[in-house]
């Protein structure tokens, strides 16, 4: 079976397991809270026409900086890979965490990303926020099946993102799937710990304003 197929194969079974499961299994037992963004976007985080589902957009440096959740925002991280771009996501997705009193939880996928997927989502967080560039490909087959889950995927991108799925890269971070030529050529270098940091705080902050389905790129 080409390996698609069992991607597929393996997304239908998740989607069942989901279906049965509901938020049983969930960590957070209590209704999902009305999550508010403190502070707004300035001018030149968002173009003044509402950018098309799919469109890459290059807000102003730092433009997201006064945007952050309200206390007890819950997130899940979900890594992939034990790589020194994903190491650097992670560090800034748990400073972003502490700084700004998020309730973050982690999973680390292992063989079958699609299992730490469902994982994830079975947690009932209101954001998964993802690194790693194999879990691409799995995310882009889960991702149109479950609309009312949020992502953001940092450092790179779905090839036909759906409006629930919002990414950010930058020079040097660009990856779109196996096969799919890169936005950008790799570099493991552009990964640094301001850049990472940037990555997190511009993806939260669209996805606390609403602007999502869209590719934030912030050279």
């Amino acid at each position: 079976m080409p390996p698609r197929a069992h991607l597929l194969a393996a997304v239908v079974a998740a989607s069942l397991v989901l279906g049965l499961a509901g938020c049983a299994s969930a960590d957070w037992n209590s209704p999902l809270p009305a999550t508010t963004p403190i502070g707004t976007p300035d001018a030149g985080f968002m173009p003044d026409v509402a950018p098309s589902p799919e469109a890459t957009v290059k807000p102003d440096a730092g433009s997201w900086a006064a945007v952050r959740p309200s206390p007890g925002y819950r997130v899940v991280l979900l890594t992939s890979g034990d790589d020194v771009t994903t190491q650097m996501l992670t560090t800034a997705v748990t400073e972003w965490a502490q700084a700004s009193d998020v309730d973050l939880r982690h999973v680390e996928t292992g063989a079958n990303p699609i299992d730490g997927i469902v994982e994830a989502m079975e947690m009932n967080p209101e954001l998964i926020v993802t690194a790693g560039q194999d879990l691409i490909d799995p995310l882009s087959l889960v991702t149109p099946n479950h609309l009312d889950m949020r992502f953001l995927v940092l450092g790179a991108e779905l090839a036909e993102p759906t409006y629930n799925v919002t990414a950010v890269e930058w020079s040097g971070a660009g990856f779109r799937g196996e096969g799919l030529g890169s936005a950008t050529l790799f570099d493991e270098s552009s990964f640094s710990p301001e850049r990472c940091a940037d990555a997190i705080r511009a993806g939260a902050a669209a996805v606390l304003s609403d602007a999502t389905g869209i590719v934030l790129w912030i050279d």
